[in-house]
């Protein structure tokens, strides 16, 4: 990405956002990255290029604490990171839009998809991790590690995808505020959840459990049988492309492509 295609959205008394955006023809994509990812990531590109090239509208943007946003990763929330979404819907993003969210990214689409559900056209999820803090990271705490952020604060853990990652127990706490899978989900719009059988960081069983608690009647789970979380090979990347395009069509009320 070009370094003048980088535009910062200014948040008043917070900092500013960095984002790219192409105009072309609604719903509008909206890509939400992973933990620790952003928006030069394999998949936000990708879809980008396609876009491009198909002449949709495509937003994609750095959460604060990730990329060329502003903020430190240790000092941001959950809550931190859906104002930034709900801030580039609200104040970029013309009409109907489109999320497609990764990781971390599913779980933040869900909520602003709610947030903002009269404008939401579809949801594409790839290996979603609502609700991980609970349901994943302190599962995994030790005893020793659990004293550890009762008495500092924080706690570094490992990671296969980049640097030993900081949680803090003020963004555990406030994840637990966000979680979305004990209750129903009032979707309406098509969704299409890509999920791989070989995940190591998200299991497939939380997906599963979300398709329960979704209500719409036009939700798909794609499971890739050899896929892992990343989900950025070709062949990943070529079934992320099919699901966006199938989830527009239909968003738009067209038949979709036959496959």
């Amino acid at each position: 990405m070009m370094d003048e295609e980088i535009r910062y959205l200014e948040l008043p008394g917070v900092g500013a956002i960095a984002y790219a955006r192409q105009r072309g023809a609604g719903p509008e994509i909206v890509f939400l990255s992973g933990l620790r990812s952003d928006m030069t990531g394999t998949k936000a590109t990708r879809l980008a290029a396609l876009a491009a090239e198909r002449g949709w509208a495509f937003t994609r943007f750095d959460y604060r604490g990730h990329g060329r946003s502003f903020g430190r990763f240790e000092d941001c929330t959950i809550s931190d990171w859906l104002a930034d979404t709900l801030a580039v819907i609200d104040q970029l993003v013309a009409g109907k839009f489109l999320l497609v969210g990764s990781s971390l990214g599913g779980w933040l689409a869900l909520l602003a998809g709610q947030a903002r559900i009269d404008r939401l056209a579809g949801l594409v999820l790839i290996a979603p991790a609502p609700d991980f803090p609970r349901r994943l990271v302190l599962p995994a705490l030790s005893f020793e590690r659990r004293e550890e952020l009762e008495r500092t604060g924080v706690v570094l853990l490992p990671s296969d995808h980049c640097e030993p990652i900081p949680f803090t127990r003020r963004f555990l706490e406030d994840s637990i505020r966000h979680e979305v899978l004990g209750r129903d989900l009032p979707f309406t719009c098509p969704v299409h959840i890509l999920h791989g059988r070989r995940d190591a960081d998200v299991p497939l069983s939380i997906s599963l459990e979300l398709v329960g608690r979704l209500v719409s009647a036009k939700v798909t789970l794609e499971v890739i049988e050899d896929g892992d979380h990343r989900l950025s090979r070709e062949s990943d990347l070529v079934r992320l492309e099919a699901a966006v395009t199938r989830v527009r069509a239909l968003a738009r009320g067209e038949p979709p492509p036959v496959v």
